[in-house]
């Protein structure tokens, strides 16, 4: 019976990514895998038909060859040829399906055992800064918990004077393997835990857990500019590797307090500014605040109330030091709430010459935008 085609096997087309390829042979793996279907002839057929062309495809040169030569070009005298590293990372592709299905034995991979180097797992601080520390930049010292390798037994858990023993069920594997049908299923040793290893006399200081639960200080310069969302990594400040792994890496998430007065937009600052009438109308120069003091802001005759002016290099720091943003000013009237005597005379003598609030509503020639503001609020909404 002539093989099928590989791609056609996994159902993808001959352009499939690395990634797409993974997904549709999990889906197959998972369907036909002989543990969901006890004594089914077809489905452990299904299931080696579908592992045979994924450890082809999923190798470059190979699929390279079957490309280009097809079945031809990876079948030697016994057929094709499995590299057991194709299915080293099925803990990953699977899940964690991979332990319980024994993928890494499937096709004489080999056992790996649990007791082995790990890394050590990452940790989140959620750190809370003020608008002020975010604009300028701040160093804060941080006290992070975290789990770090017992010095009294160096991370093997034992009492002083005595060490691990090989575990005498698996033999220091901390796997037991079981044969079904064409393949070997491991499953992780249940008297060492999958460590290989048991521990007569545990360490009186971490119990034999060969790690401890400390709070290190560290100091973290926080960069001008940051925002809320963003956070900084730091290589090597996690937890403690086990077996002599490396160790984890510390995220710091960045949280800033909003500001009284300004109001973000990426490294742009807004404020609103009350204004004089007089210096509206007739223009002039005003100090407004920025992060850095005061500055003064050019106002141009005749600015409207709730135009934006823009002052340029006032905003915030752009976090990576590539320059800071603007400063965008809205301003409004500032109208006095209980004017005094000379300053009411002097109201009173200007209303006298400015045109009056309400116009000619029948006026045909009168000029849109020359309508007063009720007038055109009343166009608008009909």
């Amino acid at each position: 019976m002539a093989k099928r085609d590989y791609y056609e096997v996994l159902g993808v087309g001959r352009d499939v990514a690395d990634k797409d390829l993974k997904s549709a042979y999990r889906k197959l793996a998972l369907k036909y895998h002989p543990d969901r279907n006890q004594d089914d002839a077809e489905a452990e057929e299904r299931f080696k038909e579908a592992a045979e062309a994924f450890a082809v495809l999923a190798d470059a040169d190979k699929r390279a060859a079957y490309d280009r030569f097809g079945h031809a070009g990876v079948s030697g005298a016994g057929g094709p040829s499995f590299d057991p590293s194709t299915f080293a990372d099925f803990g990953d592709l699977f899940g964690g399906l991979g332990d319980a299905f024994g993928f890494g034995d499937l096709f004489g991979g080999g056992s790996r055992r649990r007791g082995g180097p790990r890394r050590g797992s990452d940790l989140r601080y959620d750190l809370e800064i003020s608008f002020e520390q975010a604009a300028r930049g701040h160093e804060m010292q941080l006290q992070i918990p975290r789990e770090e390798t017992c010095e009294t037994c160096n991370g093997n858990g034992a009492a002083a004077g005595t060490s691990p023993e090989v575990c005498n069920q698996c033999s220091g594997t901390g796997q037991l393997r079981y044969q079904q049908g064409f393949f070997t299923v491991a499953r992780p040793c249940a008297n060492c835990r999958g460590t290989g290893r048991v521990i007569a006399t545990p360490c009186g200081t971490c119990r034999g857990a060969g790690r401890i639960t400390r709070e290190r200080k560290l100091t973290v310069k926080i960069p001008a500019g940051v925002a809320t969302g963003q956070r900084m990594r730091l290589t090597g400040d996690g937890e403690h590797g086990a077996g002599g792994g490396p160790a984890g890496d510390l995220y710091v998430v960045f949280h800033v307090a909003d500001h009284p007065f300004f109001q973000r937009e990426g490294d742009d600052l807004h404020c609103d500014v009350p204004i004089q009438f007089t210096t509206l109308a007739l223009g002039g120069t005003v100090s407004v605040p920025t992060l850095d003091g005061t500055h003064p802001l050019d106002i141009p005759e005749g600015t409207q109330p709730g135009a934006s002016l823009r002052v340029r290099g006032k905003g915030m720091p752009n976090v990576s030091g590539r320059g800071r943003g603007d400063l965008h000013v809205t301003v409004g009237v500032q109208v006095p709430t209980r004017p005094s005597r000379e300053l009411r005379e002097a109201l009173e003598a200007l209303r006298t010459v400015l045109p009056p609030d309400t116009g000619d509503a029948s006026a045909k020639d009168r000029d849109e935008g020359d309508k007063p503001f009720f007038e055109r609020v009343k166009d608008m909404f009909g």
